[in-house]
């Protein structure tokens, strides 16, 4: 019997992990890899995410390894023309900045109690049944193992078996596709610490790079033809792109390589959806996949965790412990608010992919005069001022220990 099962290792699971660790429960977290996943190689986390980060105690230990974020470049492959972007950070003064995906992991893993994260599990199905008159979920896994807890939270990415279980719709193809790797120059790879990130757009086509560190780029390209890897990216569908984006391509290191479809969810799939059912709920890509092209799905994974965290914190404070009772409420308050934020949010990024096509040239006036010339800055720190809020302190708390662990 556990308080809460967490199926997935990913960031929401790892950051709602830790997230519960600081209002006084221990969650197991389900992983059906043998070891943190880290696809995608790396990802930007912009200021709402630091706030994030901040609440779960971790923001100082990534933010000294990383250089700010502050402007970028776009290049239109086929005019040459260059636009300078800015990434404004929050009121509070935090930035946006490019980490590794498996550093993010870690420091998040490093949180938490030994043994909370068991690898190699694979859940096959999901039930609740009432005992004693409160509702126990039922987790069972491949090997045969059956789980019970109070709390089911589904952090099991864009194909989640949970958001299957509650009932969410699946998610659609957006048409378009990405490759994503990191680039190591051994020797270094010149670009200054902070270099601006570089983007290249053409006709159903965006690249760019982003310095990590002094040897390693951190690279992308999406295509509505899906691209397969680097060689076909590099001879076939970016051969007319600069020179210095195909040197970065060229020195990837290839077990960092990786392709997927980019989905995402109707956005009033999310608000009208069963989000929740009981004491059984999804973060992350299992609630709210979303296409990258505002750099919000990492983000948003972790506002849910924070965000979930806090509202069953604030159950153990009025109760004295994590009573089964109250858990359904507090989950449903946790739905109500991050519906609206997160389906804003994909609704954004398909529009700001969609804008930058460049397919015409009412298109790329779109793109370059209203998107970039005036839209841009304004989406980016609208959504970088959200604030998901502190989790309370445990020591505020009364003491949470769990019905369970009678």
């Amino acid at each position: 019997m556990e308080e809460v099962v967490i199926v997935g290792a990913g960031i929401a699971g790892l950051a709602t992990a830790v997230a519960l660790k600081k209002v006084g429960v221990r969650a197991l977290v389900l992983e059906r890899s043998e070891e943190l996943r880290t696809t995608g190689a790396a990802l930007i986390l912009f200021a709402n995410a630091w706030v994030a980060l901040d609440a779960l105690g971790v923001s100082d230990k990534l933010a000294a390894l990383y250089t700010p974020m502050e402007k970028g470049y776009i290049t239109d492959v086929k005019t040459k023309s260059i636009q300078e972007v800015h990434y404004p950070g929050n009121r509070n003064g935090a930035q946006p900045r490019a980490v590794h995906r498996k550093v993010l992991l870690e420091v998040l893993a490093e949180e938490l109690p030994p043994n909370s994260i068991r690898f190699s599990s694979k859940i096959t199905s999901i039930e609740t049944q009432v005992e004693h008159g409160l509702s126990t979920c039922i987790v069972m896994l491949d090997d045969g193992t059956i789980i019970k807890s109070k709390v089911v939270i589904g952090c099991d990415g864009v194909h989640s078996i949970v958001a299957r279980w509650l009932g969410l719709r699946s998610p659609v193809y957006s048409g378009r596709s990405t490759v994503r790797g990191l680039s190591v120059f051994p020797e270094g790879h010149g670009f200054d610490h902070g270099h601006p990130i570089q983007q290249f757009l053409d006709v159903g086509e965006r690249a760019g790079f982003i310095a990590l560190n002094d040897k390693e780029l951190y690279w992308f390209f999406g295509a509505t033809c899906p691209p397969k890897g680097t060689m076909e990216v590099m001879e076939t569908l970016a051969k007319d792109f600069p020179p210095v984006y195909l040197d970065v391509v060229k020195h990837s290191d290839l077990s960092s390589l990786t392709w997927a479809p980019l989905m995402f969810r109707y956005p009033w799939d999310i608000l009208f959806g069963n989000l929740f059912r009981s004491s059984i709920t999804v973060a992350g890509d299992a609630m709210h996949p979303m296409t990258p092209d505002l750099g919000q799905g990492g983000c948003s994974a972790l506002e849910d965790a924070v965000a979930l965290g806090r509202h069953l914190g604030d159950s153990i404070a009025k109760h004295g412990k994590l009573v089964t009772g109250d858990i359904g409420f507090a989950i449903e308050r946790y739905a109500k608010e991050r519906r609206l934020r997160v389906a804003t949010l994909i609704t954004a990024s398909y529009l700001s992919g969609w804008v930058q096509d460049g397919s015409s040239r009412f298109m790329r006036f779109l793109r370059d005069v209203i998107f970039y010339g005036l839209l841009f800055g304004r989406v980016v720190k609208g959504i970088a001022e959200y604030d998901c809020g502190k989790l309370p302190s445990v020591s505020s708390l009364p003491s949470c220990e769990s019905e369970s662990s009678i």
